[in-house]
């Protein structure tokens, strides 16, 4: 086991380390907004992204033979809990999905250090990690752009919540599935290793 987290370093200590860093300031956080009250006392924005103007704002100047696009961004001064909510859900699942990805990161680097990279335990714990990103990405984003589509359709008159909008909003987590791909693929080559060495095993 020794030479298996070896291997693992330094991987396992910055994991380590930033799963708890992260845990901390978001502790930290959760701390200071429920004493100071922060939960109500924050304006809500929203930018739409897919409509732009040719007008120029003031205090914006573009070099010659380049101009200067105005994009709406939509602000609630007072919001209510609704729009808060909202929000919230615009952005806290990407944070909660990477809490949660580092977690299970940790998990598999601390049972494959334990108990070797070779075993059935392991490759378990992999794929788990290669389903989370692929899937928990999408189902984020899914997430945060329905929340994104229904603020902006709350706060802009012209704007309704639709399939469109929900489009316009959606950014395909092209790294994140492609990182889960990667794991999952990872995790079926070592699972092949587990059954060459349980084969050679039984032989000796």
């Amino acid at each position: 086991m020794t030479e298996d987290r070896k291997m693992l370093e330094p991987m396992t200590t910055v994991v380590s380390v930033l799963l708890r860093i992260l845990l901390a300031l978001a502790i930290t956080g959760l701390v200071v907004s429920v004493v100071h009250g922060g939960w109500g006392g924050f304006s809500v924005c929203i930018a739409d992204e897919s409509s732009s103007s040719s007008a120029t704002p003031g205090g914006f100047a573009a070099e010659s033979g380049a101009q200067v696009d105005s994009i709406p961004r939509y602000c609630a001064e007072a919001p209510d809990a609704h729009l808060r909510v909202l929000d919230a859900l615009s952005s806290l699942p990407s944070s909660l999905l990477l809490i949660s990805g580092l977690y299970l990161l940790h998990r598999f680097l601390r049972g494959a250090a334990r108990e070797g990279v070779y075993t059935a335990r392991t490759v378990s714990r992999l794929r788990l990690v290669g389903w989370w990103l692929l899937v928990g990405s999408l189902v984020v984003e899914f997430a945060e752009a329905n929340a994104r589509a229904a603020l902006l359709a709350a706060l802009a008159k012209d704007v309704d919540f639709s399939a469109g909008s929900v489009l316009s909003m959606w950014n395909f987590p092209y790294l994140a599935v492609l990182t889960g791909l990667g794991v999952l693929t990872f995790a079926r080559i070592t699972r092949q290793g587990v059954s060459m060495r349980e084969d050679l095993e039984g032989l000796v």
